[in-house]
């Protein structure tokens, strides 16, 4: 099942996906929520390795196909070409596909696709009007170029792990990463930023260029505070687990029925929350009058803040705060999350549905336009399903590519 997607802000730009796994495809898949034709090129016979990695896997009726939800997170809106990069015949047909293509995006090992006349510098002599998107680890330059690069990996290589978790010392302490490949999907965010930035200066120059995406890159420029800080004063940031490192009380604290996020931000909030915690007193105690003073004695005032919370359950604090306005949230299992009300209101799960597989659900692009917002126009695609459908459809004039 598809959705007419001429309309969107994209329609019209095709995109030739030669990425795999998390990061080039999360990038594409946004592309294609917003209208452009998506065409990812996978191996014949197993196809991008994504497809295998669960479970859970959908599973068709007669249980001899099944696809990994892994895979079906990041290949929605997309056309799947089996093509072999070693067959003669293949490989001009995916020179032929490029030709048809405003953009390529691929993750390749740095130079491996010289070898088949698919690196920017023989491409752009044919189509100078390519937009050209490589995802590494590392980048095109630099010592580590040759590396592989994995979101792990890379967490760690960056920084982001020496600044998350619990501090050494402490039960747990020591560095971890996030619970979710954020590096990976915030290379494919930074990726699609850099094709339509591309896509909207060749609007004046007719021309193409090379985006270099790494991993590492991404990474490091997500330090952000904690780097301009550095960069000023030398010193290192440590590791905080939830607490916020300047703002007291800033903290999960631990409620009758479960954990919650509390963020008090200023004097005036934090008065109002002594009051509700039935500890008016320690409001005018001078060692927690400011939130300069509250820093400095957190260890005397966070137990004190901890034990109120535990007399009751989370929702009785959310009732009794949030008119106040003292900021605070509960710490969701992924279940409650989309359980949530909010999530609900804003439909941040999208359906498509598949003819093999049935009812496919992800997640949506987190961007609402008002006249042409994103739509998920068809389900991540069979392994090959549009193979003979797309060959078929080249133009006879791209078949033969000049030397």
């Amino acid at each position: 099942m598809t959705v007419e997607n001429h309309t969107l802000p994209l329609a019209g730009i095709k995109i030739l996906d030669m990425s795999r796994v998390l990061a080039g495809p999360w990038c594409a898949q946004m592309l294609a929520d917003f209208g452009a034709e998506v065409i990812k090129i996978e191996r014949p016979g197993s196809g991008d390795d994504s497809r295998a990695w669960g479970p859970p896997f959908y599973v068709s009726p007669d249980g001899k196909q099944r696809v990994s939800a892994y895979y079906c997170c990041a290949n929605r809106g997309k056309k799947s070409v089996c093509l072999d990069l070693d067959n003669p015949e293949d490989l001009n047909a995916i020179r032929a596909l490029i030709l048809e293509s405003d953009v390529l995006i691929e993750n390749f090992k740095v130079g491996a696709l010289r070898r088949f006349g698919l690196d920017y510098a023989s491409l752009s002599a044919i189509h100078p009007a390519l937009i050209y998107c490589s995802i590494t680890g590392f980048g095109q330059t630099g010592p580590y170029a040759s590396r592989p690069g994995y979101d792990s990996i890379v967490q760690g290589m960056g920084g982001m792990m020496s600044v998350t978790g619990e501090p050494d010392g402490k039960p747990g302490g020591g560095p971890q990463k996030t619970g979710i490949p954020i590096i990976d999907l915030m290379t494919g965010v930074y990726a699609c930023n850099g094709i339509l930035m591309a896509l909207r200066e060749r609007d004046r120059s007719s021309q193409g260029q090379h985006l270099d995406i790494s991993l590492l890159d991404v990474q490091v420029s997500t330090l952000s505070t904690l780097a301009a800080n550095y960069l000023e004063s030398g010193e290192l940031p440590g590791r905080h687990g939830n607490e916020h490192p300047t703002v007291v009380p800033g903290d999960a604290v631990q409620c009758a029925d479960g954990p919650l996020m509390l963020m008090v931000g200023n004097d005036r909030q934090f008065i109002r929350l002594c009051k509700h915690l039935g500890l008016p007193e320690i409001a005018t105690d001078p060692r927690f009058g400011t939130n300069e003073h509250r820093v400095r004695y957190k260890d005397d005032l966070m137990p004190l803040i901890r034990r109120g919370f535990e007399t009751a359950s989370r929702q009785h604090w959310l009732d009794l705060l949030l008119p106040e306005g003292i900021p605070c949230g509960p710490i969701n299992t992924i279940a409650e999350v989309f359980a949530d009300e909010q999530v609900q209101a804003r439909k941040c799960v999208v359906s498509t549905q598949h003819d093999i597989f049935g009812n496919i659900r992800s997640v949506g692009t987190p961007i609402h336009m008002s006249r042409t917002p994103a739509r998920a126009t068809a389900p991540p695609a069979v392994l090959g399903e549009h193979t003979d459908a797309v060959l078929a459809s080249l133009d006879s004039a791209h078949n033969q590519i000049p030397d």
